[in-house]
């Protein structure tokens, strides 16, 4: 039973991160709003409306600016952001090409791409892209947006080495649930991702989707999760005494903040060990859930 409720840990950090109790609901419409929301995004841009720029983004998003690596939180500091860019390049424009959506659940979507951007007597810079977007009363709004980094820019893969050991595929079984992870590294080796699901009498029942990646600004190795509900959390990853601990922090889909603290301890190369403690929902101080034994594949 512990490891059930292993899957029902909605935060990210430990191996089975997330609780996504069903699957995309009628994807083509949705991803027809997404892709309408990225023309009027593009038309906003062109005419260097920053407001409206930032009225597409959800209250607490977080943009990476791909040339400072800082992060830019919040509608008003990414209309800030977007006011400055139009003040130093006034003919600036941009054309995105939306090369994939990907629902990890209902109110969320992953979107590849590639963002050029034309200015007169330049040459047209391309850049990729990766945007989070989350629905909000029936709006997707962008929630999180990186670029790919310039050539110009230091490589993250030093900072996330660490974690290289978690590369891979990763089961947890017993008579009653298969839990499935994997992790890749993205592009350039800039971020770490993390897939898992979850399957009870053969049937896929939760699966889930996390980013792992270096904050400059914070010096510390960060990760950003979301749930099929609309929760949303972020986590500090930290090393002491030969363990992982990764402070999760966010929000519930009802509005309850909750937080928790997740244990992982490398046993050596095929296996570690993952523990859930201090977890917390709208104040109220939840029981750890146990440790157990996670190997790979």
């Amino acid at each position: 039973m512990n490891r059930i409720l292993l899957c029902l840990a909605i935060f990210g950090g430990g191996v089975v991160n997330w609780s996504f109790a069903g699957q995309p609901g009628e994807p083509s419409r949705d991803e027809a709003a997404i892709r309408k929301a990225d023309e009027v995004y593009v038309k906003a841009f062109n005419k260097h409306d920053a407001k409206a720029l930032a009225d597409a983004w959800s209250p607490e998003a977080v943009y990476l600016n791909r040339v400072t690596g800082a992060d830019v939180i919040g509608r008003v500091a990414i209309a800030e952001q977007f006011a400055t860019l139009f003040k130093d390049q006034p003919e600036i424009k941009l054309d995105l090409s939306v090369q994939s959506i990907q629902f990890v659940s209902p109110n969320v979507a992953i979107e590849q791409g590639i963002a050029k951007t034309l200015a007169p007597k330049t040459e047209p810079e391309e850049e990729e892209y990766s945007a989070v977007f989350v629905r909000r009363e029936g709006q997707w709004l962008l929630d999180r947006v990186t670029e790919k980094a310039n050539e110009a820019a230091p490589c993250r893969y030093e900072q996330l080495k660490p974690l290289e050991w978690m590369i891979g595929r990763w089961v947890d079984k017993d008579d009653e649930v298969d839990i499935e992870t994997e992790c890749k590294w993205t592009k350039n080796q800039s971020f770490i991702t993390r897939s898992f699901t979850v399957a009870a009498e053969g049937h896929i029942n939760l699966s889930g989707i996390q980013i792992i990646g270096w904050d400059p600004i914070a010096k510390a190795i960060r990760s950003w999760t979301f749930d099929s509900d609309g929760g949303i959390a972020e986590a500090t990853w930290t090393f002491k005494k030969n363990r992982w601990f990764v402070q999760n922090k966010g929000v519930l889909a009802d509005g309850r903040k909750a937080s928790m603290t997740n244990v992982i301890k490398p046993v050596d190369q095929n296996s570690f060990t993952w523990q859930t403690i201090e977890r917390t929902v709208g104040g109220e101080l939840l029981p750890n859930i146990d440790e157990v034994l996670i190997v790979r594949e």
